[in-house]
């Protein structure tokens, strides 16, 4: 039986400081935007946010099931790139490698890919949207 508990929700608001930038709050931590039409390397743009986000979702789905599959590893990297469409403007493409710092087996290494690509909150809001695959690897 299901029961009727809130969902949970996610609330950020952003504020814009000059033309050169913005910054985003949301608990007690603030980032700042790249909301500059030249852009700027010390923030990070809205596509890199979102990849930045994608990649979270993902180093945060392995830090759940971790203790739930009892998985052993000694560090998680994930590499993110988008292409952008022009028109209409969109990431019409995403690829991600998340590689794993483990002994665990191939098959364990299948089923960690498994469990981010099924259970992520941001992972299973772009895909839709957007043509999305990765691999996941253990570390060389």
């Amino acid at each position: 039986m299901e029961t009727n508990k809130p969902k949970l929700t996610f609330l950020v608001a952003a504020s814009r400081e000059d033309a050169h930038g913005s910054h985003a709050d949301c608990k007690d931590a603030r980032i700042t935007l790249d909301t500059d039409l030249a852009g700027r390397r010390d923030a990070f743009n809205p596509a890199e946010l979102l990849l930045a986000a994608l990649s979270a979702c993902m180093i945060k789905g392995i830090e759940r099931v971790v203790p739930i599959l009892k998985f052993q590893l000694r560090g998680v990297e994930v590499r993110v790139e988008g292409v952008r469409q022009d028109v209409p403007p969109k990431l019409e493409s995403i690829r991600y490698e998340i590689v794993v710092d483990t002994d665990e087996s191939d098959h364990r290494l299948a089923l960690l890919h498994e469990n981010v690509r099924k259970y992520g909150t941001v992972f299973n809001t772009v895909a839709p949207g957007t043509d999305l695959s990765g691999s996941l690897r253990r570390k060389d």
